[in-house]
């Protein structure tokens, strides 16, 4: 549970994008913590996830390439706002899950790696947590 603070503030990070080009990431994956690290300093962003298990459910799901990059930015759209909006309404919903707000805008070319990782967490998050986002795939 501790976790998702960190998830949560790293995500965060794409935040400060000032350029709508596309350019290479560098991953670095460390299996002993299940840390995923994304880094691209051209367009100012940075997303690490931290959250034991994430790996190893990520190579039971879908490969790299079987979406679309459209596709990935449309679903972590609908993702992220309704990620927000919960954030937003913490009444109604866990403060330990929902701490922060992410900064993804639609229209900043993210790259193919950072769309498909962030959506394959948030269907993580969902079953991992047993929430349900709009335009979920259950």
């Amino acid at each position: 549970m501790k976790y998702v603070l960190y998830i949560t503030a790293l995500i965060l990070s794409l935040a400060s994008c000032d350029s709508y080009k596309s350019a290479s990431s560098s991953v670095a994956k460390g299996s002993e913590n299940d840390t995923i690290h994304i880094k691209n300093d051209s367009l100012e962003y940075e997303i690490m996830i931290i959250e034991p298990g994430f790996n190893n459910w990520l190579a039971t799901q879908q490969p790299r390439g079987f979406y679309g990059q459209t596709f990935l930015e449309s679903k972590n759209t609908l993702f992220v706002s309704e990620y927000n909006n919960r954030v937003r309404n913490f009444q109604r919903y866990d403060r330990n899950l929902y701490q922060q707000e992410i900064n993804y805008e639609f229209g900043i070319d993210y790259g193919y790696e950072v769309n498909y990782l962030l959506y394959n967490y948030f269907i993580y998050f969902q079953k991992t947590y047993n929430q349900r986002f709009l335009g979920s795939r259950r």
